[in-house]
């Protein structure tokens, strides 16, 4: 019997000892979280996309100095105006996380501006090169969807209320854009583009 109680009472201090209260859970389950792998991963791509729009910053006052639509021009201005903005915003994420604002060079947006560059350089002025700096700005919005709908989803999953609210923002910014950039191409710029003949 003795053995038995000792047992039983040995059993039932154990589990209490070994019980822990829900929020000793939950901030052992953040710190967790907050040194993870997926933590990690997040904070790369956001240095990665904080380097992309700061270095988008001084590429889109490019495409507005080559485009010749007053309804491209109009475009890419609001969508500096909204950039700078972003960076901003971006900063804000990174103080949401207790982590000091650095960026990294993001080699993929390094290679879109390059290529939007390029082909400013090489399309003759008016409607052609309205076409392709529309074309270029696409690939730019559409890499930055993928990478804001990446980001907010690890927020997301990483518990990080607050980034998620900012980074869905910026990411319907960056929807916004896109769509726009289609309306001024299909309503104006590519019909024009197709009735210029080639030099």
């Amino acid at each position: 019997m003795a053995n038995s109680n000792s047992k039983k009472n040995g059993s039932t201090n154990g589990s209490a000892a070994g019980k822990k209260s829900s929020s000793e859970t939950m901030t052992e389950e953040k710190t967790g979280m907050e040194s993870s792998q997926l933590m990690k991963l997040f904070e790369d791509s956001l240095k990665d996309i904080y380097w992309a729009e700061k270095a988008l910053t001084k590429a889109i006052p490019k495409m507005i100095k080559n485009a010749t639509s007053g309804e491209l021009i109009e475009a890419l201005e609001n969508h500096l105006a909204e950039t700078e903005e972003q960076v901003t915003r971006c900063e804000d994420v990174f103080k949401s996380i207790d982590k000091k604002a650095s960026a990294k060079k993001c080699e993929a947006m390094a290679g879109l501006i390059k290529e939007g560059e390029e082909i400013m350089e090489e399309c003759e002025e008016g409607p052609m090169c309205d076409a392709g700096i529309i074309a270029a700005g696409q690939k730019i919005e559409h890499y930055e969807i993928a990478s804001y709908g990446t980001l907010r989803q690890f927020a997301e999953t990483l518990g990080l209320d607050e980034a998620v609210e900012l980074l869905e923002t910026t990411l319907e910014e960056e929807k916004a854009a896109d769509e726009k950039l289609t309306e001024v191409a299909v309503t104006v710029v590519n019909i024009q583009a197709s009735q210029e003949e080639e030099a």
